[in-house]
Parts: structure tokens; C-alpha cells; sequence
């Protein structure tokens, strides 16, 4: 077991990059929305990031995972996420009720449109693959020496290489098994949307129990951007600003947590600080609950309390 929680901490850790975009993310979306502002750009730039989840983690977990976060170990990551998610597509069958009484050219773009849609319920555990594939495949292969002939392609070039043959794997994997891939989806998202309050507190509780281990990233990524359907978008997040009404449970806890909860625990620190004490502790807390507000990278400012005072973080939890 423990050995499973040791090779489970880095991906963990390199799950941090990609999310650490979606509140800035989350925030333009919302501030663009006719309702508020009004500005279209902002919610189209949000938007854009919440359409390319995959390939961002993707990117973000490849550099994670690289021993030297080299920007090779990124480009195979996209490469693998790519080719999977494009090949894949060649795997599936459209359901004859999807092109019924449509005639050809119109039938193969509904076909296209319908493919894209269902291979995009799977573009984060997709992402996360392929990144975990560029990263390691870098670690392998990017000091590799070829024939003289072929030496062009030797080293860090070679990876990118390699990783578009993990991609096709991958294709293989996701587009063939699409339909027992898309049941367990939709069994997990009966599963969580049954769970009611108290799955709801369970989901909470453990999320912030496994910080210490890097571990909650995991549980986040299953239940924001996995479980749930609304009109082919999944998680929930996802679902939450793509307008389904049943979304947003799961994130209901943390944002407000993050964008003032934990920047007032920083003032109260501040506060509780001795007084000869507070010009030296008082930029340290501003930047952390800045970094809490703007980017809901809350790490730096529970594991300052989390040894100290563990009650207050079981409390917190």
C-alpha cells in the first residue's frame, strides 16, 4: 500500500500545474457572461481553456513528470494526447438513431461532430495519459544515441517520436473500448450524483485529509471533470459553466474556501502574530493568500498550519 501512495505522490504533484490555471480561467469565463459584464472575449478566453483540458494536462503533467521539466517532454505529451484522441475517433461507431434520415455530405459531418463530442468525454483521463507518457518516455529516451545515420532523430528528438507510437496504444485502448469506458462514466456519475450531502462531506473531507500526500488531485480530477453528463460535457465543472443546473456541488466548498476563507485564516495569522513579529510574517501572508484568491493553489498556507496545529487543520478539513 505504501508503495502504491509513493508512485501515486508525483502524479499528484504534477496535476498541481494544469489546475492551478482553472480558477483565472473559471473567473474570465463567469466575468464575460451577459448577466455581469458582458464582454465577449473574456468569457472566450476562459472558455478556451476549459475546451482544451485535455491537452492541457497533457502539457501540464509531462513537465511534471520530466526529470528536467524540458520543453521535449511537453511536445511529446501533446504528440501522445494528439494522435489518441484523433485516432481513437476512427474506433467508434456512430449510433444509427444519431444519423437517421440524414443525407451524405450533411450525414459524415454529424458523424464527425458526434465523435468529437464522445472522444471529448474522456479528453482529461486522455490528457493525463499522455502526459504521464511524454514525461516518462523523456526520462527514458532523451539521452538515447541511434546509428550514425539515423542520428538526427537520436536523443530528445526521439521522444516525440516514441511517444506518437504510446498515442496509438492509447487509441486503440480508448477508441475500442469507448462503450465499457463511457458505461463506467456513466455508472460513476450515477454513483456521485446519488451520493447526496453526505457524499458531498465524504468528497470534502478526503480532499483536504489527502493533501499531505498530494493524493487529493486525483479525487479533484475525478469528480470535476469525469462524472456527470450535461449535453456531452463532463465533471463538474464542466457542467457548471457549460449551464447545467445540477452542477456545482462539488465545487460549492471550495472556491468560496479559496478565494476568502483561507486569505481571512492569513489575516487572523497575521493578527495573532506577536507584535514585533507582523512586518516580517505580513508579506509572507499577503503573497499566500493572493496565490489562495487568484490561482486556488491553497498548499503553502494549510500545510503552514497542518503541523502545527493539527486539530485546527482536522477542523478545517
Amino acid at each position: 500500500m505504501k508503495s502504491i501512495l509513493e508512485a501515486l505522490q508525483p502524479l499528484g504533484r504534477a496535476l498541481m500545474l494544469p489546475i492551478a490555471v482553472l480558477p483565472i480561467a473559471g473567473l474570465l469565463l463567469r466575468l464575460g457572461q451577459p448577466d455581469l459584464l458582458d464582454i465577449a472575449f473574456l468569457s472566450a478566453a476562459g472558455d478556451a481553456i476549459f475546451s482544451h483540458l485535455g491537452l492541457l494536462f497533457a502539457i501540464g503533467v509531462a513537465t511534471g513528470f520530466a526529470r528536467d521539466g524540458n520543453g521535449a517532454a511537453c511536445l511529446a505529451g501533446v504528440v501522445c494526447f494528439l494522435v489518441a484522441t484523433e485516432a481513437g475517433k476512427v474506433f467508434l461507431s456512430v449510433p444509427a438513431d444519431v444519423v437517421a434520415g440524414i443525407a451524405t455530405p450533411t450525414l459524415e459531418i454529424v458523424a464527425a461532430a458526434w465523435k468529437a463530442k464522445a472522444i471529448a468525454r474522456l479528453d482529461v483521463p486522455i490528457g493525463i495519459l499522455s502526459g504521464l507518457a511524454g514525461g516518462l518516455l523523456y526520462n527514458r529516451f532523451s539521452a538515447i544515441k541511434l546509428p550514425e545515420y539515423l542520428a538526427f532523430f537520436g536523443g530528445r528528438r526521439f521522444v516525440p517520436i516514441v511517444s506518437g507510437v504510446a498515442g496509438l496504444v492509447f487509441a486503440v485502448i480508448f477508441g475500442a473500448g469507448f462503450g465499457i469506458l463511457n458505461a463506467g462514466v456513466d455508472q460513476l456519475s450515477l454513483a456521485v450524483s446519488g451520493s447526496g450531502a453526505i457524499g458531498l462531506f465524504l468528497f470534502g473531507l478526503f480532499n483536504r485529509l489527502l493533501l499531505v500526500t498530494g493524493l487529493h488531485h486525483l479525487v479533484n480530477n475525478i469528480v470535476w471533470f469525469v462524472a456527470g453528463d450535461y449535453h456531452g460535457t463532463t465533471g463538474d465543472l464542466r457542467r457548471f459553466f457549460a449551464g447545467d443546473p445540477n452542477a456545482g456541488a462539488f465545487m460549492a466548498g471550495f472556491f468560496p474556501v479559496m478565494m476568502f476563507g483561507l486569505p481571512a485564516a492569513c489575516l487572523a495569522m497575521y493578527h495573532a502574530a506577536l507584535p514585533e513579529r507582523r512586518k516580517a510574517v505580513g508579506g509572507m501572508l499577503f503573497s499566500l493568500a493572493l496565490t489562495s484568491a487568484l490561482t486556488g493553489v491553497t498548499e503553502p498556507i494549510e500545510f503552514s498550519f497542518m503541523f502545527l496545529a493539527p486539530l485546527l487543520y482536522a477542523v478545517h478539513a
